[in-house]
């Protein structure tokens, strides 16, 4: 345990064979462990108590067993990764207020530093139900790119909104410089209790037309705090040209 009396916090990595850009995605090999494994281990350098790979698919569940990562096999039908956390809560019987970093299965490279920070921003903000992180950002095709999603804060840094679009919007070109672009990077952490609402939240508005979960918990006036790291990990795994690249840096390992 870190000096800075970091918060107990459980880390849960989704994990769907379901179709994607790239089939049957958390099991492909890298340097001779499946992807979700090595996510898996990753997270286990944090500072998290423990680490649960929450999957629908018995194949994930096995790879998982084989090299002792914990796994709990959860519903094929769940729309959305928080719901699927929201079953792992309550299979796991955790307390209201106990705190749960969804790590995507994606992301083999994620530093263990990242997930103890968005641990901790969610538990110094007790009026928040989410946290997560930002990165700022200033090149033009990443602002005006709408795979980047971008997020605005209040003074309090606490998401305002999120968007696929360049927010905020620069109006007058001299004012460049006074506008901060942030990145939303994907991983989040919660408070059990919030799950177990969202779950009966209906899809929002804003979050059906940007294709984006989170404006869901903004929409029914949950409050998000953003920490803003300096720089952005090392990106996840999308397309099989990522995944020759993770193999690269991790194969050796």
């Amino acid at each position: 345990m870190s000096t800075h009396q970091s918060p107990d916090f459980l880390v849960v990595i989704p994990a769907r064979l379901g179709s994607t850009r790239l089939p049957r995605k958390p099991l492909a090999d890298i340097g001779g462990k499946p992807m979700v494994v090595r996510v898996a281990e990753r997270a286990k350098q944090s500072l998290a108590q423990s680490v649960v790979v929450a999957t629908d698919s018995p194949e994930i569940e096995a790879a998982c067993t084989a090299h002792r990562i914990d796994c709990l096999l959860t519903s094929p039908d769940h729309p959305t990764g928080t719901d699927r956390l929201a079953e792992v809560a309550q299979l796991l019987k955790l307390p209201a207020n106990s705190l749960i970093v969804n790590v995507q299965g994606d992301e083999p490279l994620i530093p263990a530093e990242l997930i103890n920070q968005v641990a901790q921003t969610l538990a110094n903000n007790a009026q928040c139900a989410i946290s997560t992180i930002a990165v700022p950002i200033s090149d033009t095709s990443e602002i005006e790119n709408p795979n980047v999603v971008k997020v605005v804060l209040n003074r309090l840094g606490e998401a305002l909104y999120f968007s696929r679009a360049p927010i905020p919007f620069v109006r007058d070109a001299h004012n460049t410089q006074t506008a901060q672009h942030l990145r939303h990077l994907g991983i989040y952490a919660y408070r059990a209790d919030f799950l177990q609402a969202y779950t009966r939240l209906e899809p929002a508005p804003p979050e059906q037309a940007e294709a984006l979960e989170q404006l869901r918990a903004l929409w029914n006036g949950y409050r998000i705090a953003v920490h803003t790291a300096s720089e952005a990990p090392p990106a996840g795994v999308d397309t099989p040209e990522d995944l020759e690249r993770v193999r690269k840096l991790l194969g050796s390992i």
